[in-house]
């Protein structure tokens, strides 16, 4: 990647790359008229397609219709409801494939080239009555701007309180691209190998395997790095599609270029992972666990969503309480080689920053500095084990008595 390459943020969503227009409408699946739940995406042309999905053992019947029509490397439209995720549902994957059959009339493609993802509650029943209103409302209501990807990041909200929606400019061999993403997730989110749902787009040219590729190099260090609540959806998806209009010369592995596309898709997936994990259920603060001076990657990345995914340090930042002690707690659980007497902590925020631990030990500080900067809605939380140069972050919220409250009654 060239030094002085920058990633510009620009407007548009999913509809800032060339070639996409998106749409949301109300169908019928939810009660609740006042809320979108049925997201339509669609290309002017053939994209290639990657994705990775959720290890729960337990899926949706989406993701296997979504696996199946992946198969060729390419894909033209994404079709999304919220209110129901179509698992564990009598006739659900009949429903899934009725479903892109629907959509493929309306937009005049194949169905093989469309692929269905579902979100809300689990074992419930969904008729294909809402879809065969709502999927030619959604078609007639496509727009290539902002207002198509805004309408279809909110269309796929669950408890999420705000759509969630980012795209940046880049080169590629003097061409201008932009990738795109919009996504919804507030809870069942700790993924492995996926993020709750998760839409990207391109126009830059990459060829199916290539773009799989570099999907798959940039999901651990960004999606698998976030947790909400420690519950792995049944419904996780990321979806990236390139339309390649923006007219650069297909990209090939371990080249310049591909890590320059490598770096953009990361540069969006962290911003979409401080979205997710800031507007996680009930929560007051996103948390941003930095650790380095590790002896390897893969306990960077262990460790920091220890931190992250510990229920007794989220309660912590709930209540501004600068516990180091949970912080400590949650790195030796971890697995991995290394020792952690060299372990140093500080807390930072816009208000400061604290040192309350050195040697895996207590630094000497105030109590009432501590609790100024932990007072932020955003805290980054400084980890250095003193073994190493491995470094890596995760993402989360803190707990609230809110976070209880939307789950004590989700189907209500």
């Amino acid at each position: 990647m060239s030094e002085t390459q920058t990633f510009a943020p620009v407007a548009g969503g999913i509809c800032a790359p060339q070639g996409f227009a998106a749409a949301g409408v109300h169908c019928g699946i939810r009660h609740n008229h006042e809320k979108p739940d049925l997201a339509l995406i669609k290309a002017d042309v053939r994209c290639a397609g990657a994705a990775c999905y959720t290890t729960n053992k337990v899926y949706g019947a989406p993701i296997t219709v979504d696996r199946e029509h992946l198969a060729d490397g390419y894909a033209q439209a994404i079709l999304v409801n919220s209110g129901n995720a179509n698992t564990c549902a009598p006739g659900g994957l009949e429903l899934a494939r009725a479903t892109c059959e629907l959509t493929a009339q309306a937009l005049g493609i194949q169905a093989a080239d469309v692929l269905p993802s579902s979100t809300g509650v689990i074992g419930q029943p969904m008729s294909l009555e809402p879809f065969a209103a709502g999927i030619p409302a959604a078609a007639a209501r496509l727009s290539a701007t902002a207002a198509g990807s805004s309408a279809a990041a909110t269309a796929i909200m669950t408890t999420d309180t705000h759509p969630k929606e980012y795209a940046v400019e880049f080169t590629l061999g003097g061409k201008t691209c932009r990738l795109g993403a919009i996504a919804k997730g507030s809870g069942m989110i700790h993924p492995n190998m996926a993020t709750m749902l998760l839409f990207l787009t391109t126009d830059a040219a990459v060829p199916p395997a290539v773009l799989q590729a570099a999907l798959s190099a940039v999901v651990p260090a960004t999606f698998n790095q976030i947790s909400v609540d420690g519950d792995t959806s049944t419904n996780d998806t990321v979806i990236l599609l390139a339309s390649g209009l923006a007219g650069n010369a297909p990209l090939a592995e371990n080249t310049p270029d591909y890590d320059t596309f490598v770096a953009a898709l990361t540069a969006v997936a962290e911003h979409m992972c401080r979205e997710l994990a800031g507007d996680g259920e009930g929560a007051t603060k996103l948390l941003e666990c930095t650790v380095t001076g590790a002896p390897d990657l893969a306990t960077a990345r262990a460790v920091s969503r220890s931190v992250i995914h510990s229920t007794l340090f989220k309660a912590a930042m709930f209540g501004a309480d600068a516990n180091w002690g949970r912080v400590l707690c949650a790195i030796g659980y971890t697995p991995g080689d290394f020792d952690i007497s060299r372990t140093a902590v500080r807390l930072k925020s816009k208000a400061g920053e604290v040192f309350v631990c050195e040697n895996a030990a207590l630094h000497p500080y105030s109590e009432e500095e501590a609790a100024k900067v932990l007072a932020e809605p955003e805290i980054e939380i400084l980890i250095d084990l003193g073994s190493g140069t491995a470094a890596a972050k995760a993402w989360g919220c803190d707990l609230t008595y809110e976070y209880v409250k939307i789950n004590g009654d989700y189907r209500t």
